[in-house]
């Protein structure tokens, strides 16, 4: 059994519709995909009426966090998505994205970069509007060559001339919402630098005492040294050490089912929920 439990689609930051998402798991032989888009379900429906035979999905969201001025992300599996103080959390989290967007396409407008906010609001096209959405349309300005190129202290990286922060959620807030809404909570990708910080173990053993259920081990932005790590951290801990590709279409270079949860693991953190229905 092979699940991959992270990717996005074009209901957040990612290239394809939910619906090719789930044809490019089942293609990469996923027998298990889980829909993680930043801080929205909103492209669920489309994944299930789109799943192929053999396919399961698991439907997730990646929601937005942030400690002592970092960013965090936390990976929520099989909670009820009515949930009240999610949704709103939710609905005020999105917004803030909105908000930021246009603050930050007004900055790059004073450096001299011609992009628009109906062009990133085009790009979006009717997802959550992120800093990816930015990027391209850099690109497409013919202000830099590569998406990547704008994480940088010269355009919309973190601290960057044209950086401007947004609402987040505290990360034990956000272990809670999805505990409550009957959910599983994962850690995701605490090895990867966010801001030139990564996620101490002393954090994660306070998230793993509020309730965390696991961190995601396997991460195609971890090296074999830090997924040990992470992997005993994890069973110190008694969390599920998780796995997912973080594939977000061409942005990643169509990397779904390239990090996958080992089987029992997958069980065990399924086994945790309460609330959700795959």
């Amino acid at each position: 059994m092979r699940a991959d439990l992270h990717s996005h689609s074009t209901a957040s930051d990612g290239t394809c519709p939910p619906a090719e998402v789930m044809r490019r798991a089942r293609a990469a032989g996923l027998d298990v995909v889980a829909l993680t888009d930043h801080d929205t379900v909103a492209g669920h429906d489309e994944a299930r009426r789109a799943l192929p035979p053999g396919l399961t999905l698991l439907p997730g969201m990646e929601l937005s966090c942030r400690l002592d001025g970092h960013s965090v992300h936390m990976l929520g599996y099989l909670f009820d998505p009515a949930h009240p103080e999610l949704a709103a959390e939710c609905a005020r989290i999105t917004g803030s994205r909105v908000d930021r967007a246009r603050a930050m396409v007004a900055r790059l407008s004073e450096l001299g970069a011609p992009v628009t906010w109906e062009q990133v609001s085009a790009l979006a096209a009717g997802g959550v509007v992120g800093r990816p959405h930015i990027a391209r349309a850099l690109v497409e300005a013919g202000v830099i060559d590569r998406p990547g190129q704008a994480f940088s202290p010269e355009w919309i990286g973190a601290g960057g001339r044209a950086h401007v922060a947004r609402y987040a959620l505290d990360p034990a807030r956000a272990v809670a919402l999805i505990r409550d809404a009957g959910g599983v909570s994962v850690l995701a990708h605490p090895r990867v630098p966010t801001r030139g910080w990564t996620v101490p173990d002393d954090v994660i053993a306070r998230l793993a005492a509020a309730g965390l259920s696991g961190i995601e081990v396997r991460h195609p932005d971890q090296d074999r040294s830090q997924r040990a790590e992470l992997q005993a951290l994890a069973d110190r801990l008694g969390l599920v050490a998780s796995g997912g590709s973080d594939d977000h279409g061409e942005l990643t270079g169509y990397r779904i089912g390239s990090d996958t949860i080992a089987p029992d693991a997958y069980e065990r953190l399924v086994a945790q929920a309460s609330g959700g229905t795959q």
